[in-house]
């Protein structure tokens, strides 16, 4: 027991240390400038100021902001309306077939996704896979602009994350108590009444952490608007980025990261708040 005790110590040790070195600090450090006046020369003043957060009120930020906001949404419902039938469908095979397809789901997670962005120009592409598939079947004849667009940026988005929304619909899906149902069936429901009675309230949760787990990433994703976007279709990483690295207005970046960090926290807030009404709702329904 002492032996077993000793390493849970250690492992707590070390996670916390990692935790404490690459993320507590960091964010501290992004923290602290942002209340740090801007240096053009230096990058900041060691001097406090909130300047950084009245450009935070800037049209741009908020023009930038209202564009990643409406594209991070739109890529997260097509996400869940892809989700959430695969998740369902994967949870009527066995045990075995869905070790097998979760296996394929999570295959991508081995490639990096700056990786899978490149791919993704090869498939939207003038002379990429869909617009060759298409000249070739005499659908269209000319190429389709499909890079450099708000579709493109969406579709990276989408092919990037949709991981992250079945594998929290899986889990609370898998945990679904058939028997209830079969009760239904038997009491009259249709499917689609068992389905939108039964199945989504009792997944709510998973809903709600894939919908977070898609959104609030989707924002920062600058690489994929960089890759697939133009400048016309900016996410907010793209400007945070752009005033870290080019403008070099640390105090500002880092402002504009604090608020992100906050638009998350309060989003996190929500999904606590409605897991906790779904759960209660279902201990008084039992």
């Amino acid at each position: 027991m002492k032996v077993k005790g000793f390493f849970a110590v250690i492992a707590i040790a070390i996670v916390g240390s990692w935790l404490g070195l690459f993320i507590a600090v960091p964010n501290v450090l992004v923290l602290i400038t942002s209340f740090l006046e801007n240096d053009p020369q230096g990058f900041f003043h060691l001097q406090f100021s909130t300047a950084a957060y009245h450009q935070v009120f800037d049209p741009l930020f908020w023009r930038v902001f209202l564009h990643s906001f409406e594209m991070s949404f739109k890529a997260m419902i097509i996400c869940l309306t892809i989700a959430f039938p695969f998740s369902y469908w994967l949870c009527q095979f066995s045990s075995k077939v869905r070790g097998w397809l979760l296996f394929l789901t999570i295959v991508p997670f081995w490639t990096n996704s700056l990786v899978r962005a490149y791919a993704i120009k090869f498939i939207l592409g003038k002379k990429g896979l869909v617009n060759s598939t298409l000249l070739f079947i005499g659908v269209i004849d000319k190429p389709l602009k499909l890079l450099y667009s708000e579709f493109a940026v969406i579709f990276g988005l989408v092919y990037v994350l949709l991981p992250f929304m079945i594998l929290p619909l899986y889990a609370s899906l898998e945990k679904l108590d058939k028997n209830l149902l079969s009760a239904a069936r038997d009491l009259g429901a249709n499917g689609l009444q068992r389905m939108w009675y039964i199945v989504i309230p009792l997944s709510m949760p998973g809903i709600l952490a894939g919908c977070l787990a898609v959104f609030l990433p989707a924002m920062g994703m600058f690489y994929i608007s960089d890759l697939l976007g133009g400048a016309k279709n900016l996410l907010l990483g793209n400007l945070i980025k752009t005033e870290f690295l080019s403008t070099q207005n640390w105090p500002y970046g880092a402002a504009m990261s604090i608020s992100l960090i906050v638009l998350m926290a309060g989003m996190l807030f929500i999904y606590y708040k409605a897991a906790q009404h779904v759960q209660k709702r279902g201990e008084f329904d039992v």
